[in-house]
């Protein structure tokens, strides 16, 4: 990159220079040759070298053979200015295609920065500082403050922060202890923690998400692959129009000069640099301010189908909900709340249910296990257990009907815990998995990028559904479904649309494999960790934030909106200029910013892209890894 830029300093002195001896002091040709032709060689000599080798392989009509043309064709006709113009200028609008792309690929390196280097694993006893691929599954590392996590796997001891943001987008450190998980590409914050490792490097977060990232820009959008068909028949049909502009009048007796300057300013002005660098350039964009989001998009075919998503359908547990059950509502009979809670823990103190343990988790911690004299779970229905000579029983209604307990049946949205206290009914704890906070605004901001239609499937009852659907603004909502019931509701759903926009599902991609491998767009949530994310979603949210879905969806509007302008824009003004050539009203200076010009616009409106990466995406939508 430094190169060019000395090149251009230096070239574009001596082009200076040479415009001085031509226009100001009328130097000799010889003079002014040599002066424009080392300029010209500074600036051009590896367009022109390109433009030979491209030859000797067989390719010969790409931007480097009409640029060398046009600029050997001036010289011949001695319009010395006019061809180091050309090649200039060309090169200046190659600086800006580096150097966007260049900023674009940066904010992708900071997702690509997460690749670990090494590991500590601990083997007989000592520390060996390894290649990450070299642990094995089962096997014990240490990762220092500062350290990035190199591989998946179990906290065996220790407390720390992990900086997530390579991955989530999240600022906000997240703080765990022994038992928890940790993913690779992660970073230790604060203190040693030691890891028992769960996957080889291999089969690692990292390392799919990193495959994942260098795949994208292998998937073409239909604009992209347009803009290729374009260009293959495009450039011979713009060379052989040259060449009949050059020689048919001259054989009709016409001046040979004005023809072949008019030819060549034809051939300038017709090169599809600004097509072919700016509609990749636009997706690479939008594929590199998504990541900045935390939000892996698989290709710019899946850019461009979001952005045509008129239907969203969610899965609800752990997608709209967190997928972890909370105490909603406590209902204690003759008794303070915080004291039916209380036994409800102390009861459920064995069991490793995960309603049992969100009970625990709300009691007032102090637990004294002594004054359990004996405990069992039922299966499917609850715990008995015996505290302080007074029998327990906490389950639901089923283990109240055998025991001969009238309890409450009043229907709600969530789960029943009964308890009840030899014999005598004490009250009923509602538990309910607990619904994401910005699930709401979700929903309200799908709406405002255009999504039209918004459902939600759910295997739960008919309550829970309602409720939840409620509660975030779903009025479409599908319950008591079955795994394979779920995908074959979505093919109904996408029948319905009928090729009226595209239809998106949304799964925490786990149990959701199917159906997000049969929608138009799979959107996998919370992908940090989950493999079954990552391989079956063409988008991978890394964290647990719905919100980035309109986010994300706004993105792909406005890279689909530039991509458009670009397109109609480049045509427009090369047309109009081209045929101004032909009757000679255009000269190789117009010619010029017909080419780069129009370039150096089509990339500058294409990095706009990136200004968005961190920002909303409704207000977006609402205002209007392949490069060249």
């Amino acid at each position: 990159m430094k190169s060019l830029e000395i090149r251009l300093i230096a070239g574009g002195a001596l082009f200076a220079f040479g415009l001085i001896l031509h226009y100001m002091m009328g130097a000799d040709t010889l003079v002014q040759l040599a002066v424009f032709g080392t300029s010209y060689l500074i600036v051009g000599y590896n367009v022109v070298y390109s433009a030979g080798r491209n030859i000797v392989k067989g390719n010969v009509l790409d931007e480097n053979f009409l640029m060398t043309i046009a600029t050997l064709g001036a010289f011949a006709i001695s319009m010395y200015p006019e061809a180091v113009a050309v090649m200039l200028f060309f090169q200046v609008g190659e600086w800006f295609e580096k150097r966007a792309v260049g900023k674009t690929r940066r904010s992708i390196a900071d997702l690509m920065d997460i690749q670990p280097d090494y590991a500590h694993v601990i083997r007989d006893g000592r520390t060996e500082t390894v290649g990450p691929d070299e642990v094995r599954v089962g096997e014990t590392i240490e990762i220092l403050p500062g350290e990035k996590v190199p591989l998946d796997g179990t906290i065996v001891s220790g407390y720390t922060s992990i900086d997530t943001h390579a991955l989530t987008g999240e600022s906000v450190p997240r703080d765990v202890m022994p038992g928890e998980k940790v993913v690779s590409g992660t970073v230790n914050l604060s203190s040693k923690i030691t890891v028992e490792v769960t996957s080889e490097y291999e089969d690692s977060t990292v390392s799919k998400v990193l495959e994942l990232v260098e795949e994208s820009s292998m998937r073409k959008a239909p604009a992209e692959r347009f803009i290729t068909r374009f260009a293959r028949y495009y450039t011979p049909a713009v060379v052989s129009a040259a060449i009949v502009i050059a020689v048919v009048p001259t054989l009709l007796g016409y001046d040979f000069t004005t023809w072949v300057y008019r030819s060549l300013t034809f051939l300038v002005v017709s090169c599809p640099c600004a097509l072919v660098i700016s509609v990749p350039l636009s997706y690479f964009c939008g594929i590199g301010a998504a990541s900045r989001m935390g939000v892996l998009i698989k290709g710019a075919n899946f850019m461009e189908s979001l952005s045509r998503v008129g239907t969203v359908v969610f899965d609800k547990t752990g997608t709209l909900t967190h997928g972890r059950f909370e105490i909603s509502k406590v209902h204690p009979i003759d008794m303070e709340e915080d004291e039916l809670v209380d036994i409800a823990a102390l009861a459920e103190s064995a069991s490793n249910h995960p309603i049992s343990e969100s009970i625990r988790r709300a009691g007032n911690g102090e637990t004294d296990l002594s004054r359990i004299s004996e405990s069992r779970e039922i299966a499917g229905k609850g715990v008995y257990a015996r505290i302080s000579d007074s029998e327990y029983i906490v389950g639901n209604g089923r283990l109240m009907a055998e025991h001969g307990i009238e309890a409450c049946d009043e229907e709600v949205a969530g789960t029943n815990v009964h308890v009840a206290k030899d014999g005598r009914y004490l009250g009923h704890i509602v538990v309910s998995d607990v619904i994401k906070e910005d699930a709401p605004r979700t929903v309200e901001e799908l709406r405002e990028v255009g999504v039209e239609r918004v459902v939600m499937l759910s295997g739960d009852t008919r309550v829970i559904c309602s409720s939840v659907g409620d509660a975030v603004g779903i009025g479409e909502v599908l319950c008591e479904l079955l795994p394979s019931d779920k995908t074959t509701e979505l093919e109904r759903i996408m029948s319905e649309v009928d090729g009226r926009g595209t239809v998106a599902f949304v799964g925490d991609g786990i149990n959701d494999a199917p159906s997000l491998a049969r929608a138009d767009v799979g959107i996998a949530m919370g992908g940090l960790g989950s493999d079954a994310a990552i391989e079956a979603a063409d988008v991978v949210i890394m964290d647990d934030s719905p919100s980035k879905i309109p986010r994300c969806i706004g993105l792909s509007k406005k890279v689909n909106r530039i991509v458009i302008q670009n397109i109609v824009f480049a045509l427009a003004v090369k047309f109009g200029i081209m045929g101004l050539a032909l009757v000679g009203y255009a000269d190789m200076w117009l010619a010029v910013f017909g080419d780069v010009g129009v370039s150096i616009i089509a990339i500058a409106n294409a990095m706009r892209v990136l200004r968005t990466g961190d920002r909303d995406g409704p207000k977006v939508a609402a205002a209007v890894e392949q490069t060249a």
